[in-house]
């Protein structure tokens, strides 16, 4: 199959060439028309042979000729954008508008537009910034935040926005190294995923966090169990700035997966530390800990073998119970993780069962707003740093996470966007029109290195320039004094509420103290049913049978 999709990429230019060569034939006949014939073809054969080679755009390196009616459509674009917009919305996890902002900011073209937004501003769930008479200018974007606990000894200086966890093998050779280059000239940090450092990931030395599944790729024995020894030796690299220990991600929280055998090349096997020839399997809990307790020790002996380096873990918010027990053991064994990843399951740029992507798991912001006020209520907020993942796109959406508890972003589709991803939702099927979700070698060379790297880094750039621009508008000095009042939101009935009724921040040690009342009184009642020892609850509710 990948062979027949490589051969119909190419037909309109091998029918070109062949039609050149009949022209060409008959024109030597003497059939005296043909030469303006024979001169159509040449011109596009010469179309296509430059479309081949040219390096700014993936679809035209893939789609040599018929990738044009993609960019004539661009261009008509004023007059079609409320169509387009209509007419995906629906059925893409990001309109053709978000799309269109990310590739403006990358390419570094205009993103301003007249006419007003095209927003549904009067329908339920449009929030909005509450700007400021007195806008202040902010001038220095590079906003970054200090990474790391008391028990920290390297921590990481990193950037307010950054790239979330896209694996090799999810992802081609050409997209990682893009990805990593452009984290490294923008100086940001760049997330593995769950499938290990590969030699892409190291090529151009861009900050990496590594992140460890339950597969423990690159750092597991033959048995598939963790290897302290395997992770000491990846956790040296000085290339990796912290380590983040996956519970679950937004796209399909609960749920292992596996690599095909047929899937593994060389590269996935070296990067993941798996044979060949075996299906590659990630479980859906890890083996290394069953207990909060175990976890918050297994967290501690990470931090050691890694000589200090940050350790944290992702998660999406599944029982909300079972993170209090995790928050429990932390204060049992004084053991704290240097930051938390709240993954919402609207999250996820790979494939994932439907009912998973659709239905399980809390969306990010209710997510962020449990984890950021649990923290609070243990009085253990001021240790860990919270980031905010799950569809992070534009400078609105970090201003909102962090108003709603994060000290950061991390973003996958943005950055995926940057690089040329259009949404055409086949990233399973190895057939990705840009080379971005594919391992086919043919289709991933249209993605160039060095062009995507660029546009990474301006993308990365320009949204914190225009997440400066937003809290200005506020009235703020910096992102970081964004609070929930400094929004609004929208319900159901028409009505809107101000960001501190919707999201309000719960009182400091509120989870031990006896002041009444009725909505804390619901969070001590949960907190009171999680134990650090397991993660089962105290009462088990009878069955239905």
């Amino acid at each position: 199959m990948p062979r027949l999709h490589n051969l119909t990429r190419f037909t309109v230019l091998g029918l070109c060439v062949l039609s050149s060569l009949f022209f060409a034939i008959v024109l030597a006949a003497g059939w005296r028309f043909s030469g303006l014939f024979l001169l159509l073809s040449l011109a596009l054969v010469a179309l296509g042979i430059r479309d081949l080679f040219q390096r700014n755009h993936s679809i035209l390196r893939n789609y040599p000729i018929i990738g044009h009616m993609r960019f004539m459509f661009e261009d008509i674009r004023p007059e079609m954008r409320q169509y387009l917009i209509e007419s995906d919305t629906d059925e893409l996890p990001f309109s053709r508008e978000t799309r269109s902002l990310v590739y403006q900011r990358a390419k570094g073209q205009e993103d301003k537009r007249p006419f007003g937004t095209t927003e549904k501003v009067y329908e339920a769930g449009y929030a909005w910034v509450t700007h400021s008479v007195a806008p202040k200018t902010i001038t220095d974007t590079d906003f970054r935040l200090l990474i790391g606990g008391p028990d920290c000894r390297q921590p990481y200086s990193a950037s307010l926005y950054n790239i979330s966890a896209m694996s090799f093998g999810a992802l081609s050779a050409n997209a990682i190294q893009a990805l990593n280059r452009g984290a490294s000239l923008g100086g940001f940090a760049h997330d593995t995923g769950e499938g290990g450092i590969s030699r892409h990931h190291r090529q151009h030395g861009g900050d990496l966090i590594y992140q460890v599944a339950s597969g423990y790729f690159g750092c597991r024995d033959d048995h598939g169990r963790f290897d302290p020894e395997k992770f000491r030796a990846q956790a040296a690299d000085p290339q990796i700035k912290m380590i983040e220990l996956k519970l679950s991600q937004g796209a399909k929280p609960g749920h292992g997966g596996m690599l095909p055998a047929a899937k593994i090349s060389p590269e996935i096997a070296e990067a993941r530390g798996v044979p060949m020839g075996v299906d590659c399997i990630s479980p859906p809990s890890h083996s290394a800990f069953s207990t909060p307790i175990e976890m918050m020790e297994f967290i501690r002996q990470l931090r050691e073998l890694s000589d200090g380096k940050p350790v944290g873990f992702k998660l999406c918010i599944g029982h909300r119970r079972e993170f209090m027990c995790i928050v429990k053991a932390m204060l049992q064994t004084g053991i704290t993780p240097d930051f938390i990843v709240v993954d919402g399951k609207e999250g996820g740029t790979g494939s994932a069962p439907m009912e998973f992507a659709s239905r399980v798991g809390m969306p990010m912001r209710e997510g962020l707003h449990f984890v950021h006020n649990t923290l609070r209520g243990a009085g253990l907020r001021d240790r860990i740093k919270i980031c905010a993942a799950g569809k992070i796109v534009t400078a609105f959406d970090i201003a909102r996470a962090l108003a709603l508890g994060a000290d950061w972003c991390n973003s996958a589709r943005g950055f995926m966007f940057a690089i040329g991803c259009i949404q055409s939702q086949s990233c399973h099927t190895n057939a990705c029109p840009v080379g971005i979700a594919t391992q086919d070698k043919l289709r991933q060379r249209a993605l160039d290195v060095g062009d995507k790297a660029e546009r990474v880094a301006r993308f990365h750039r320009n949204t914190l320039h225009a997440l400066a621009e937003i809290a200005g508008a506020a009235g703020l000095n910096s992102p970081a004094e964004f609070l929930p009042y400094h929004f609004m939101f929208r319900h159901n009935d028409g009505t809107f509420q101000d960001g501190n009724e919707a999201y309000p921040y719960m009182p400091e040690g509120f989870l031990f103290s006896d002041q009444p009342s009725e909505e804390l009184d619901v969070w001590r009642r949960r907190w009171g049913r999680a134990m650090a020892d397991t993660f089962s609850p105290k009462e088990i509710p009878s069955g239905r049978f």
